[in-house]
């Protein structure tokens, strides 16, 4: 009697099977944690940018909007609306008064989620200004966001 060689039919798709439902738990997580990486570079990238304000600041008694190159900016590569992309430009940066405030004595930075990162539904856009006041648009808790 010859012996039998190779997978049946019925092995391979045990297999393919067991690797379909390891893929449907696992790839929900990935996600995850491909949002929340990408969310850590915008908040990296608004915390340096108040730090530049601040030097500005420090400098010229008054906050600036201007991120870019241009006269009484921060000197950061900005795009056509003075917006600043995050390292993974994941977010774009971009700087106004504080609601209620002027330019002067009040910054608001805005961190806005593009490309993949704008499905970031927990979070979305998020907010710093120079007071210390940390906001998210999204549904889930300002400490998780934060």
């Amino acid at each position: 009697m010859m012996r039998q060689k190779g997978f049946t039919l019925i092995e391979a798709m045990i297999v393919v099977a067991i690797i379909g439902i390891i893929a449907a738990i696992a790839y929900p997580s990935y996600e995850q944690y491909v949002l929340r990486s990408g969310r850590a570079d915008g908040k990296a990238k608004l915390m340096e940018v108040l730090q530049a304000q601040e030097r500005f600041f420090s400098q010229n008694q008054t906050y600036t909007a201007t991120l870019g190159t241009a006269s009484g900016g921060l000197g950061y590569t900005a795009d056509a609306n003075g917006a600043v992309a995050s390292e993974s430009r994941k977010y774009n940066i971009t700087a106004a008064a504080c609601s209620g405030k002027t330019i002067a004595s009040c910054v608001n930075l805005t961190a806005t989620p593009t490309g993949a990162q704008a499905g970031d539904s927990k979070c979305g856009t998020l907010t710093l200004d120079s007071t210390g006041i940390k906001t998210k648009s999204g549904s889930d808790t300002l400490e998780n966001c934060w």
